[in-house]
């Protein structure tokens, strides 16, 4: 990959995920704390993000690897998600806020496909070549987190507005990136013009269990995602922002060194591995809501580099590789869909619930609230240890 290119995508992949991070971390201390929503009315405002990235595969499959070349396609998502990130911001009910919200993420959940497709479509090995561009999105979630932390504006609408800046820049910027042409003749199936013959690739048993494995894994992950700066502002912590950043911080580290884990031990292991931290994780929060044991939490944080790339990165790279070229975005939308998707409607939904049932008087146990996605997480990576071990035929999946 020339230079010129590797910088093009990883100026792409930082200003992708510095977006996200402006306000993906914070935005329950804001509607908690300032907006007064309770714990369902949090959980289904991230599950608005679930929502979008169910319906944006379709999208997907329509737009880039169809109609439109996928720069385009960038470009006019973020400029219109820079605007209706503003129009969110001025919502101040959940009545009016849910919906505000929900037509922003249908604009930014297709970027995510949208962004590895582009990147993937310009290399020529991207299990070695992905990771050391997709560090860079980490880097702009690390850098995200530290002016919305350092600015103090974790529970103030002014994280939107951080976000709709930076929407607005990279929509611009998209303009510039290498072309990527639509790879389908415009006379196709209804089902190829939907994204839905990218659903073929369920037929492959390891394809199906990766998929599957992805939608139970982000039940749990919901709680994460949807409530540990709520849970670290009740320990007392503060720079909320900047103390969940050191999670992106190792995973930076897990990135440069997975196509090592990969080369050696094979997606399956690498799943595993990943599977596994998140486990871990919720069993440090989970007991770690204790001054002598306040270490669990930070490790429970710095776990993420484990959890995310030996999981999702992990899964984008899977994927890319068993996809045909004319479905590789196609192939991303679905992994978009089961991950952020399915996974997280249901569990954002039920995150939200269980923090409420939870808590008494304003008081939120969380020892009691991190057990349960601890206990799903367990039955998830048991499931998917005993569907590989069922397989008559290991060899093709390592």
């Amino acid at each position: 990959m020339i230079i010129k290119t590797r910088l093009q995508l990883s100026s792409l992949m930082f200003l992708q995920y510095f977006i996200w991070g402006t306000w993906y971390v914070t935005l329950n201390t804001y509607l908690g704390e300032s907006l007064g929503f309770t714990g369902t009315q949090i959980g289904l405002s991230y599950g608005t993000f679930a929502i979008a990235a169910m319906i944006s595969p379709f999208f997907v499959g329509l737009v880039a690897d169809k109609f439109f070349s996928t720069e385009k396609v960038l470009g006019t998502l973020h400029i219109l998600g820079a605007v209706l990130l503003v129009v969110t911001a001025q919502a101040k009910t959940f009545a009016l806020f849910y919906p505000s919200l929900l037509l922003y993420t249908l604009t930014y959940t297709p970027t995510m496909a949208l962004s590895n497709s582009i990147s993937f479509h310009k290399m020529e090995n991207p299990s070695q070549e992905f990771p050391s561009i997709r560090v860079l999105g980490t880097i702009g979630w690390i850098v995200a987190n530290n002016i919305i932390g350092y600015l103090d504006y974790g529970s103030s609408v002014n994280q939107l507005y951080v976000g709709a800046i930076a929407s607005l820049l990279l929509g611009l910027y998209c303009f510039s990136l290498p072309h990527v042409p639509p790879k389908k003749e415009v006379h196709a199936s209804f089902k190829e013009i939907l994204g839905l013959d990218a659903l073929g690739l369920l037929k492959k048993p390891a394809f199906l269990i990766i998929i599957l494995a992805s939608v139970l894994t982000c039940i749990p992950l919901s709680f994460y995602y949807g409530f540990t700066a709520s849970f670290l502002s009740d320990i007392g912590m503060n720079y909320i922002a900047n103390k969940i950043s050191m999670g992106q911080v190792a995973e930076i580290l897990f990135l440069l060194i997975l196509p090592f884990f990969l080369k050696k031990y094979g997606v399956k292991k690498v799943f595993i591995i990943g599977m596994s931290a998140w486990l871990i994780r919720y069993l440090f929060f989970s007991y770690g809501d204790n001054d002598s044991l306040v270490w669990m939490i930070y490790a429970g944080i710095l776990l993420h580099g484990l959890c995310y790339d030996f999981f999702f990165v992990a899964g984008q790279i899977y994927v890319d590789n068993e996809a045909p070229s004319y479905l590789k975005s196609s192939a991303q939308g679905m992994i978009t869909f089961a991950t952020y998707g399915l996974g997280m409607f249901i569990g954002t939904w039920f995150a939200g619930q269980t923090v409420d049932f939870y808590t008494i008087d304003g008081i939120k146990n969380w020892p009691q609230i991190w057990i349960v996605p601890a206990f799903i997480a367990a039955i998830v990576l048991a499931l998917f240890i005993f569907l590989f071990k069922a397989r008559k035929h290991k060899n093709n999946f390592r």
